[in-house]
């Protein structure tokens, strides 16, 4: 009898069903520290919770953030040829070259934050096929692009920041958010790179063909990504769970990586309680999906650029939490009375 062939997404259901859950005492360790702080009890507010958070996924009571990696997945969609962005799918190579230029938003944040870079180049000369039409990817080659994703985590940074880039990703993140959460394409869809009026009102179409086309919405989250993702977001999903398996927090950026973190919640939606949402960026329904998720963001800066630059300024208002929470002194080292 021949043996039927596995699922290639097999692997990655095992993976998110191992995942090791948040380090508790580690987080008391933090607490307990924190009382003895030389300021009232949460007086610095959301900094320590961060603190806490960086504590349960690192597994150390003394939480550093020493060697943080931003990493941009770029891909292209073969949707972009209907015309679903204000930019020719040309922009997203062209940005590459400006991000190893350093040229880039993103660049002057990571410099200023002290972040590493690394841009991961997903064969932007073949893009994914147009999801309006079919499904994006064979299963094999979607799974692999996860596995690929997992690169991101080689050189062990303490702390990951995900970012992306690619020309009509907005409109594929649109379609996963529909795939998995249901709705209509207007409740998902918005401007992107800038379109409005008749061509907002295209891109909405071509969303609902691409779900519709796909399956609508369907109960495997895997599907979701193989037959409406993208190169970048299939990565970003492997990203997200190498991360969660390696004891790597995650800053996850706007709208589009949102879509990867979705995948993964929808596998299982405490597979993502390592990933702290940068901001909520202005694409209309990134709120829809936070809240879909019931996530909060760190940040809200009316921000809608992509390339991991929300998520890199939250990186550095992580990392300025857990440089004052170990290096302030407590009451008893500074001399300081506590409160009677």
């Amino acid at each position: 009898m021949t043996a039927l062939p596995q699922n290639p997404f097999d692997d990655f259901r095992d993976l998110v069903n191992l995942m090791p859950g948040p380090d508790l005492e580690a987080v008391a360790a933090v607490r307990a520290r924190d009382a003895q702080l030389t300021k009232p009890p949460g007086a610095l507010g959301r900094l320590e919770e961060l603190v806490e958070w960086l504590a349960a996924w690192q597994g150390k009571a003394r939480p550093t953030v020493d060697k943080p990696l931003m990493a941009v997945f770029a891909a292209n969609h073969g949707i972009a040829a209907k015309g679903v962005s204000a930019f020719p799918a040309d922009v997203t190579k062209q940005m590459v070259a400006n991000f190893a230029n350093c040229g880039a938003a993103i660049n002057q944040l990571c410099k200023t934050f002290d972040i590493g870079l690394k841009v991961f180049e997903l064969a932007l000369d073949f893009p994914t096929a147009d999801i309006s039409e079919g499904p994006a990817f064979e299963p094999q080659a979607c799974a692999a692009t996860m596995a690929y994703g997992m690169e991101a985590l080689a050189n062990e940074p303490d702390l990951l920041c995900i970012g992306e880039m690619g020309i009509a990703n907005t409109a594929v993140a649109a379609a996963v958010y529909m795939g998995l959460f249901g709705g209509e394409a207007a409740d998902w869809v918005g401007p992107g790179t800038g379109v409005a009026g008749s061509a907002l009102a295209h891109k909405a179409a071509m969303v609902a063909q691409a779900v519709r086309v796909n399956g609508g919405k369907l109960d495997d989250a895997f599907e979701v990504l193989r037959r409406l993702g993208g190169r970048e977001i299939a990565a970003m999903a492997g990203a997200i769970i190498g991360a969660r398996l390696r004891k790597i927090p995650v800053i996850v950026d706007g709208y589009v990586c949102t879509a990867a973190a979705a995948v993964v919640y929808a596998a299982r939606p405490d597979a993502i309680d390592h990933c702290l949402f940068a901001h909520v960026s202005a694409e209309p329904a990134h709120a829809r999906a936070l809240a879909a998720m019931g996530k909060t963001p760190l940040l809200s800066l009316g921000m809608r650029l992509g390339e991991g630059t929300g998520a890199a300024i939250a990186a550095g208002i992580v990392r300025a939490a857990a440089a004052t929470h170990a290096g302030m002194a407590t009451f008893g080292e500074a001399g300081v009375s506590d409160k009677g």
